[in-house]
C-alpha cells in the first residue's frame, strides 16, 4: 500500500537522536525514512539548533541519510544549496522572519530590560546573547524555568507578540507568529503538500506547535515526550509511541504507514 506521508517533520534532539541511550539513533527508523524518501516523501529535520550546530550533530552522530530540508532555530527554512553546497534560505520566509523579530525586540525593549533585571537578580539562570542582543537563557532547573516563564507571561502583557520557545532548561525569545509549526506550514506551502499528508514527531515544549493537529494530520511523539506534548498529540488524534526516541518515531511511522 502506498503511504500517504509526503512530508516528514522530525525534531532532532530527544526525538530522532538521544545522548541518554544507546544506540544514539535507531537504525530501523533511519531505514524506514530512507524507504519513504525513495518513494517520494520529503524529510525535514525541525530543530531548535542553528544550521551549524545541526551540521555538527549530523556529523557527530553519523546519521546514514541526509534530510531534504532543515528547519532551524525553531523558525528558519532552508533547502540544499546549488550543486550540493551549504544550505540556503527557501523563499523569503527567513528574511521576513528576521525583520519581524528585529521590529518586535526593538518595540519590546523595555520588557526585555525588565526581564534581564529579574533574571540577573532573582534567579541563577545564565543569560544568552547573540550578535543581535539578548537571545534567551539557560535556567538551573525545570522548577526555576517555570518561575521564569510565569514572570514572562506577566511582563509581556502589553506585547502579545513577544513569545518564547522552551526546551527543558533552555529558553529562546521569539515572535509569536514564528515557531516550528509555522516553519513547517511554510515549507508545506512551498512544496504544495497538504496537511493530510504531513507526519510530525517531537518530544518537548517547542514541538507542540507542529503536533497540535493544525499543520500535520499525523502528529506523534516517542514515549519519552513530556506530558504536555503527549496531551497535544492525544488531543489531535495522533500516535503516542511506547518506545523512546528514534525507536518511538519508527513505531509511529509504522502506525501511519499501516505496517504494524
Amino acid at each position: 500500500m502506498r503511504s500517504r506521508i509526503r512530508l516528514l517533520s522530525i525534531d532532532f534532539d530527544g526525538t530522532l537522536v538521544s545522548r541518554a541511550s544507546e544506540p544514539i539513533f535507531d537504525s530501523n527508523c533511519m531505514e524506514l525514512i530512507r524507504e519513504l524518501q525513495d518513494a517520494g516523501a520529503i524529510w525535514a529535520i525541525n530543530t531548535g539548533r542553528s544550521v551549524d550546530l545541526l551540521e555538527t550533530g549530523l556529523a557527530e552522530f553519523a546519521l546514514p541519510i541526509r534530510p531534504d530540508f532543515i528547519l532551524t532555530t525553531e523558525r528558519d527554512v532552508f533547502r540544499p544549496g546549488q550543486n550540493g553546497e551549504k544550505w540556503e534560505p527557501f523563499g523569503d520566509w527567513n528574511e521576513r522572519c528576521a525583520r519581524d523579530h528585529a521590529e518586535l525586540f526593538s518595540s519590546a525593549d523595555s520588557v526585555l530590560t525588565e526581564f534581564v533585571d529579574f533574571a540577573a537578580n532573582q534567579t541563577k539562570a545564565r543569560l544568552i546573547y547573540n550578535s543581535e542582543g539578548l537571545e534567551g537563557l539557560a535556567a538551573e532547573s525545570e522548577e526555576e524555568m517555570n518561575r521564569i516563564t510565569d514572570f514572562i507571561h506577566e511582563a509581556r502583557a502589553g506585547h502579545p507578540k513577544l513569545n518564547y520557545q522552551r526546551n527543558g532548561i533552555y529558553l529562546r525569545f521569539c515572535h509569536a507568529d514564528y515557531h516550528k509549526g509555522a516553519a513547517l506550514a511554510e515549507l508545506a506551502r512551498l512544496l504544495k503538500v497538504a496537511r493530510e499528508n504531513i507526519f510530525a514527531a517531537g518530544d518537548h515544549h517547542n514541538d507542540v506547535s507542529m503536533l497540535d493537529g493544525r499543520v500535520a494530520a499525523m502528529p506523534s511523539c516517542p514515549a519519552n515526550a513530556i506530558p504536555e506534548v503527549q496531551n497535544a498529540v492525544r488531543s489531535a488524534g495522533g500516535y503516542i509511541a511506547q518506545k523512546d526516541h528514534g525507536a518511538g518515531v519508527h513505531e509511529a511511522l509504522l502506525h501511519f504507514t499501516n505496517r504494524r
